[in-house]
């Protein structure tokens, strides 16, 4: 494609100052903790995906320095940095220093962009304790340091450049975010996204902080296949229907519309969608376009072929999508959000176009491949009729809360505030361990609930099997919420009752433990999401150690926190046959007052709270452990494997 030589100064548009930034991070980032932390990286990241969609740049390549500094350099045409001709100062500061400020405002230079709805380099700016922009651009290398958002330096030519591209090095501020620390698998991830959406655009993450085979830890990311490839990738551990992804394809009015989807043999329904590479996680538009161009064609396929007619009871459009994993990508050149979180598109006439789309070839296909026709509707006959059970099967949960009173199970001990703001319940394994929690717990705001053993693997099991498996029913019965009819088919969960607003799994520091952790965890991410986006959801972390001397001890979570022990009470001594450790295996190895000083009181306790950093990536890990599919599951245990500290 042929570069734009009208992509200068006077193409950057500045819109407003850049004066609440520092005041008030959290308008602009969503928040101080790790999250926002690494939402910087995602808006320079932005830039340089914005100059590979309007078609001058191949490459990037993204390097977490040793002292958790961030450089992102691209292949593109470099920042502008003559003198912008309203502002009077070069256009390389205006962009670094203005919010909402850049060349994307303008129609000529970006077609499509990610970052419109954003906040820009110039928020990661005002929010790094320094940063360096590099230009490569016109046979010179142009450069400008920044201060909390502020220019050290003016704009200066160091060097002659044979390429073009930007280098942005930034150094978040110590003074804004609770945590500096960057994690190379959630930018790894992010990246891996970008690849699939961008094919033909290679990405690099690099750390160096950590060696691998005498070599900075690298990973590449580069997709030919594109949304193919990436849904190939999020049903990896899962049985598939259909041999190969039903891919589409279109363009119309400026929109263009990229859809991949494969059948596969779970219960659940995945979609993820994106706007400009922007994940819209609450869907929009362009989401309910696909899904009523599936339900549409599926439910026209079955009746023009009789293969509904024996059913006693209608299809809704839920069931043609259970199994379904697919990816919806729109490139909109001027996007309408609901909220700063970009979390839906807004834009009424992308419903049609991703419609019409998304129809055509799915018609076609029905058409040409009628034995994986065969194998889909007969999925959604199975689905229909599970669905049909499970609506029995819920409603039996819900009555039986209404008949029997408070209709709470009875190995619950419940607290006595109805405050649900205090209240907190622990899911505690086994009935010894809920004993003694029960025992030591304050009967004020702390509830009791006892599991037996390990809870079904929802993972694997038919819907109305999980609401006739007799502890999920008490989970829900305890917990006061009930899963309802959404308006356009799914399944809703009502937790305008919920009773406690901190939901703790509390479960033993070993391999069991671990396993009916992540059981109860599977079962909350499929079938009760909201109580963890809303940040109900906890993980107890009981001591693994106590370290004795005499009537002293110490309580330690970790194995420095042991060796520190031993060498505080040791006093200089190199071994001291005094100093007695204990393995806390189970719970049931501490008494009531252990078990409340360490793990249930509020003042000395440390709990874990549930998030959901990455919504794609959580639905496959979850069906990669507790799946059909071995070979993933294995690999995952090989790789990560030197990260597990386990008990022999």
């Amino acid at each position: 494609m042929p570069k734009n030589q009208n992509y200068d100064a006077g193409n950057i548009q500045a819109l407003e100052g850049l004066e609440a930034v520092r005041r008030r991070p959290g308008m602009y980032i969503g928040s101080t903790d790790g999250k926002g932390l690494h939402h910087l990286v995602y808006e320079v990241v932005d830039n340089s995906i914005d100059e590979h969609l309007a078609g001058h740049c191949s490459e990037i390549i993204v390097t977490i320095k040793g002292d958790n500094s961030i450089e992102v350099k691209d292949n593109g045409r470099g920042i502008p940095v003559g003198m912008h001709p309203k502002l009077k100062k070069s256009a390389l500061e205006v962009v670094m220093t203005v919010l909402h400020a850049g060349g994307k405002f303008d129609k000529d230079t970006y077609k499509v962009s990610g970052g419109l709805h954003g906040v820009g380099v110039s928020c990661v700016n005002a929010l790094s304790e320094h940063l360096k922009a590099e230009v490569h651009r016109d046979g010179k290398i142009f450069t400008q340091e920044y201060g909390k958002g502020k220019p050290t330096t003016e704009v200066l030519e160091t060097g002659k450049a044979t390429d073009t591209g930007t280098i942005v090095t930034f150094k978040p501020d110590a003074e804004i975010f609770e945590t500096l620390e960057y994690s190379f698998q959630i930018l790894a991830n992010r990246l891996r996204e970008l690849g699939f959406l961008n094919k033909g655009l290679h990405l690099t993450l690099i750390d160096e902080r950590e060696i691998e085979d005498g070599e900075f830890k690298k990973e590449e990311f580069y997709s030919e296949g594109g949304l193919k490839e990436f849904v190939l990738f999020l049903d990896e551990s899962k049985q598939k229907l259909i041999e190969e992804p039903i891919y589409v394809t279109g363009k119309e009015e400026n929109v263009e519309v990229e859809v991949a989807m494969q059948y596969n043999t779970s219960y659940s329904e995945n979609i993820y969608s994106f706007v400009n590479n922007i994940n819209t996680r609450d869907g929009g538009t362009h989401v309910g376009g696909f899904r009523r161009a599936v339900n549409r064609v599926f439910k026209q396929y079955g009746e023009e072929n009789g293969f509904f007619k024996k059913l006693k009871f209608s299809v809704s459009g839920e069931d043609f999508r259970e199994g379904l994993t697919s990816v919806v990508s729109v490139k909109v050149p001027e996007p309408q959000f609901k909220g700063q979180t970009k979390g839906e598109l807004g834009n009424s006439e992308v419903d049609g176009i991703v419609s019409r789309a998304v129809g055509d070839v799915l018609k076609f296909y029905l058409e040409e491949n009628p034995n994986q026709a065969k194998r889909i509707i007969d999925k959604v006959i199975l689905a229909a009729t599970a669905r049909h059970a499970a609506r029995k099967a819920r409603e039996m949960v819900q009555r039986k809360t209404v008949l029997t009173g408070s209709g709470l199970p009875g190995k619950l001990a419940d607290c006595s505030s109805k405050n649900p703001d205090e209240s907190e319940i622990f899911l505690v394994e086994g009935d010894s361990a809920g004993g003694t929690a029960k025992q030591g717990r304050d009967r004020h705001f702390q509830a009791i609930m006892p599991l037996r053993g390990k809870i079904l693997n929802v993972e694997k099991a038919l819907e109305h099997k999980i609401y006739e498996n007799e502890e999920i029913k008490n989970i829900f019965t305890a917990l006061g919420v009930s899963i309802e009819e959404g308006e356009n088919g799914g399944r809703i969960l009502n937790i305008e009752k919920l009773r406690y607003h901190k939901i703790v799994i509390m479960c033993d520091a070993d391999i069991d433990g671990s396993h009916i952790v992540t059981l109860i965890l599977t079962f909350f991410f499929r079938y009760m999401k909201p109580l963890i986006e809303n940040g109900y959801v906890y993980i107890a972390a009981p001591p693994l150690y106590m370290v004795k001397k005499g009537k002293q001890f110490r309580y330690c979570w970790t194995e420095e926190e042991r060796q520190d022990a031993i060498t505080h009470y040791s006093k200089g001594k190199e071994v001291d046959s005094s100093i007695k450790t204990q393995r806390y295996k189970g719970l049931g190895e501490m008494n009531a007052d252990q078990l409340w000083e360490t793990t249930m009181d509020p003042a000395s306790r440390i709990l874990r709270r549930v998030t959901i950093e990455d919504a794609v990536e959580c639905d496959r890990v979850f069906s990669m452990l507790m799946g059909d599919e071995v070979p993933p599951r294995r690999r995952f245990i090989e790789e990560n494997a030197k990260y597990a500290n386990v008990d022999v």
